[in-house]
């Protein structure tokens, strides 16, 4: 009998014998396959969840041979079966009897050829994936077999894969020198960025809310629009750079020494500018501002892209809560803490003696950008010399001005990103009035900015202890459908609420909720005195309101930072960030426009409308007061909350839910070479 028809017939029989893969090769759940030196430059993922998926649908004895270094994949056509065999390279870590027992745990069963063919398809479905490559393959990666002499030019071969575990990969979390070293980093550049945007989402408004109208707030509110259109410079960001000082370092070096050049000149000059009160030039202001947050917006581009590439995969989520750190207390520091320090009142309470109580707040806003404008400086210095930025790598494809919008385009296209940046445009309308307006209303009808501020100052603990705790949990549980839907792992639970976005639904209705509470506040103000017990809950209704925005921000942007290519990292971020940065802004100046049109209010001595800033100066020329017979804020705040709470019920939840099922594969985009 010839040795082909030897063959032919041993794989007719069944086989009598299956091996399981020993539990001490492939149990693990996180693996990185590198193969073998046939192709050492490639780099190869986990295996694990389709030896899992095998498992289950196979069932397999314990390992007992070490014996062949051949395996034989025969191929059926018809009643006439050939097969041949390839050598494995002897040098992969997996030994030859756990890729028999691969084989063999398929070939077991009631059919034997039907379990041969299935062995084939999965095996064949593991080299279309790249797991598993032909030990004949060409060192440059192709997969067109070489045939040799004997053998059937229809036989697959593989390579067996080595594998080795890393604490990275098996317990994510900032456990490694070098993620703490990163998240440290990332806390202190989103610090500063947070101080210029503290100041003028915040500060600036409350300054200069006593002498100009909501309408001329909406004309400032322009000066925060250079941050949620980033997404149109960022290519830029992400294609022009010096290799020298690194992709990322080579925006952020220059964008901060200029932000504290700009912020100590700025200072110089501030008081001067506010003291026109009434006739405060609104535009100039709006110029002057607006050249900030975009210099701010710039560093925020390179920043969310060194991220990616800062942070270990398993951890890339912590980037949103090194952003949510680092931009609350920025922001914290230039809004609240520093209009409590810039009151008179404040300062000789709590940090003067009766003695010594003076006519001037303890520090001034001058004072204020003098100094960040040198911690600006000093952090510059310090990444130009002591931080060196890791190559960029000589695989990555060399991207243009032109392919980075190009790729950018071919991003905005998938049909995915435009439901999602759908979302995003539309998911912040219904809490802009209790953000943009609460606040000042509550100024308005008497509250103290000095007990204002210490609302709000008492819930920043709370906000870092919530955004670590999101950013925790809306992290990606590793399990047998990591691979196929890494986005809906979520926390392990099923429920339409399950997944990366889970924690960021709830944060949705919270906010709503809060909406609600924070205007029922507003008009529950007491008349006279503000006692003890309304002022517990402002803050109650403040410290609310601040945790479910943070868990919000960090659950969407740990998406964001999940579905993100970090090749493109700076261009991808930006885009998702702008699109929802911009859901925030666009609806704010036509709310305050909005508040103010839908206000009825006249004179007590005249009669004449005292809504605009004419009306209220005439009235007090007048000798008269402003009732209010109508206050818009009301009338803006329900319309709000109806239509966002539709929204969300009949769009935004079923959009939601399908985004998460899908595989990372449907976020990516082809990168040009």
């Amino acid at each position: 009998m010839s040795q082909a028809e030897e063959q032919h017939r041993q794989l007719q029989q069944p086989a009598t014998r299956s091996t399981a893969p020993s539990p001490t090769t492939l149990s693990r759940r996180s693996r990185t396959a590198r193969p073998a030196t046939s192709s050492p430059d490639k780099s190869h993922k986990s295996l694990h969840n389709h030896n899992q998926q095998l498992t289950h649908r196979r069932s397999a004895a314990s390992s007992n041979s070490n014996t062949s270094h051949h395996t034989r994949l025969p191929t059926t056509s018809g009643a006439a079966s050939t097969s041949a065999a390839h050598d494995y390279d002897s040098d992969s870590s997996i030994s030859s009897a756990t890729s028999t027992a691969l084989v063999d745990a398929m070939l077991s069963g009631r059919d034997a050829a039907s379990k041969r063919a299935r062995a084939i398809e999965d095996l064949g479905d593991l080299e279309e994936k790249g797991l598993l490559h032909r030990d004949d393959a060409p060192s440059g990666g192709a997969d067109t077999p070489r045939k040799g002499k004997g053998q059937d030019p229809r036989e697959a071969v593989f390579e067996k894969l080595e594998f080795q575990d890393t604490d990275e990969q098996v317990a994510p979390g900032l456990k490694s020198k070098r993620d703490k070293h990163a998240f440290s980093l990332l806390v202190v550049l989103y610090l500063l960025q947070g101080v210029p945007l503290g100041l003028t989402f915040g500060t600036l408004p409350f300054l200069m809310k006593p002498y100009i109208s909501y309408s001329a707030l909406a004309v400032f509110a322009l000066s925060t629009w250079p941050y949620s259109l980033k997404l149109f410079w960022s290519p830029i960001v992400d294609a022009w750079f010096m290799p020298k000082w690194g992709r990322r370092k080579s925006w952020i070096v220059p964008v901060q020494g200029i932000t504290g050049l700009g912020l100590w000149f700025i200072g110089s000059r501030i008081e001067g500018w506010l003291a026109a009160k009434e006739h405060i030039d609104i535009n100039f202001l709006t110029y002057v501002f607006g050249s900030l947050i975009l210099a701010a917006a710039t560093q925020d581009i390179a920043v969310d892209g060194w991220a990616l590439t800062l942070l270990s995969p398993p951890n890339l989520s912590y980037a949103s809560t090194a952003q949510t750190i680092g931009l609350g207390i920025g922001s914290a520091l230039s809004f609240t803490v520093f209009l409590s320090l810039n009151s008179v009142e404040f300062s000789n309470k709590y940090f003067r003696t009766t003695a010594g109580h003076q006519d001037y707040p303890l520090v001034s806003l001058g004072s204020y950008l003098h100094f960040w404008g040198v911690m600006y400086i000093v952090v510059t210095l310090w990444l130009i010399f002591f931080k060196v930025e890791d190559p960029v790598s000589e695989t990555d494809p060399d991207l243009d001005v032109k392919k980075v919008y190009g790729v950018m385009w071919s991003i905005i296209r998938l049909p995915n990103i435009q439901a999602f940046l759908f979302v995003l445009l539309i998911a912040k309308f219904g809490f802009q009035v209790n953000e943009s307006v609460t606040n000042l209303k509550l100024l308005e009808k008497g509250l103290s900015r000095e007990d204002l501020a210490v609302a709000v100052l008492l819930d920043f603990p709370a906000q870092m202890i919530v955004g670590w705790l999101t950013a925790k949990w809306s992290r990606p549980v590793h399990g047998p459908d990591e691979g196929r839907h890494p986005l809906s792992a979520g926390n392990g639970r099923s429920s339409q609420l399950s997944g990366t976005l889970r924690l960021w639904v709830i944060a949705f209705w919270a906010r709503l909720a809060m909406a609600a509470i924070a205007a029922a506040v507003v008009w529950a103000f007491p008349v006279g005195n503000v006692g003890s017990g309304y002022f517990a809950l402002v803050v109650a209704t403040t410290l609310l309101t601040s945790l479910s925005n943070t868990m919000s921000f960090v659950g969407i942007t740990a998406f964001h930072t999940q579905i993100a290519d970090p090749l493109i990292g700076g261009t991808y971020m930006t885009l998702l960030n702008t699109v929802s940065n911009l859901g925030g802004t666009w609806p704010k100046p036509l709310i305050l426009r909005s508040v103010d049109l839908l206000t009825v209010s006249s004179c007590s001595t005249t009669g004449l409308q005292c809504t605009s800033d004419e009306g209220k100066a005439a009235c007090k020329t007048a000798g008269g007061t402003c009732n209010i017979e109508r206050d818009g804020y009301y009338v803006m705040t329900a319309i709000c909350i109806v239509l966002s709470a539709a929204l969300l019920t009949l769009h935004i939840l079923p959009t939601v839910k399908r985004l998460q099922a899908l595989p990372m594969s449907a976020w990516r985009v082809k990168i040009p070479a």
